[in-house]
């Protein structure tokens, strides 16, 4: 929450009070540096990020790290999440033989998207790194690398460039203007969605627990408790469902990225 919003709860602000509503905006995503090393600002969103790799490699290290063939309970937890993004995405795309070797990438990318995105919901932290657009512009830039580097070393430049372009002389007259949309499409638009898609749902979906839960408590006086109960309602019911779509937003991530891989990789006719 913004400062403003933070002082209406510490100054018992309520409707008919004389208080406006402070409702959430672009001040909600804007952070103070909570500390300093070696010249470099670390703010909530940045140390977020940072937790959420330690989260992720201490719990792959804990349930991988002394693997055995009966596993364990945080070992089979471990094995699920990884065997889903492995059969589920990257097998259902690529194929078994051509995407072993990304396995390794499309599970780093879930998992980070995912318990960035989580951070939404859990207290304290409550606030979805994602949200910041520089989080998801930097995954959907590792994906975009990839991209492009598999096209050029698998089909040359020459090849490359018609893979991006959609080149195929049978269109005729039409081929310049299909070539000139694909390329725009495949090398500009692309990661531009692809980063934007993940970060629009994240922003939005925090400015909506933000409006909920401070609503629930700016009506908490006279008859607007009534309205502060519906509130609450839909604040837990916002939560529930924001679960959801911080799921389906890393399995749309990733399901993109393997499609990139895949379209990177397909033979050129």
């Amino acid at each position: 929450m913004s400062a403003d919003q933070v002082l209406a709860f510490e100054t018992n602000c309520h409707i008919f009070d004389g208080c406006g509503f402070p409702a959430p905006g672009l001040n909600s995503f804007v952070f103070d540096p909570l500390f300093t090393i070696g010249g470099h600002d670390f703010n909530k969103p940045m140390l977020l990020a940072l937790l959420s790799t330690v989260v992720i490699v201490g719990f792959f290290w804990a349930a991988f790290g002394r693997a055995k063939v009966v596993p364990g309970k945080l070992q089979m937890v471990g094995e699920a999440g990884y065997d889903f993004v492995r059969r589920g995405i990257v097998y259902e795309t690529l194929g078994k033989k051509q995407g072993e070797k990304y396995v390794p990438l499309m599970v780093s990318l879930f998992f980070m998207v995912w318990i960035m995105n989580i951070w939404s919901i859990i207290p304290i932290a409550q606030f979805p790194v994602t949200s910041i657009i520089a989080f998801p512009a930097a995954l959907a830039l590792i994906v975009y690398v990839t991209w492009m580097t598999l096209t050029f070393k698998k089909h040359g430049l020459v090849g490359g460039f018609k893979n991006l372009t959609g080149y195929d002389k049978t269109l005729g007259p039409v081929l310049p203007l299909v070539m000139f949309l694909e390329f725009l499409s495949n090398v500009i638009v692309r990661p531009f969605t692809h980063a934007v898609r993940l970060f629009a749902n994240m922003f939005a979906g925090h400015l909506l627990l933000l409006m909920f839960t401070i609503a629930s408590w700016y009506l908490l006086n006279g008859i607007g408790i009534a309205y502060a109960g519906v509130s609450f309602v839909l604040t837990i019911v916002m939560t529930a469902f924001e679960l959801f779509i911080q799921a389906v937003q890393a399995y749309v991530f990733v399901l993109l990225a393997a499609t990139y891989v895949q379209g990177a990789l397909a033979e050129h006719h």
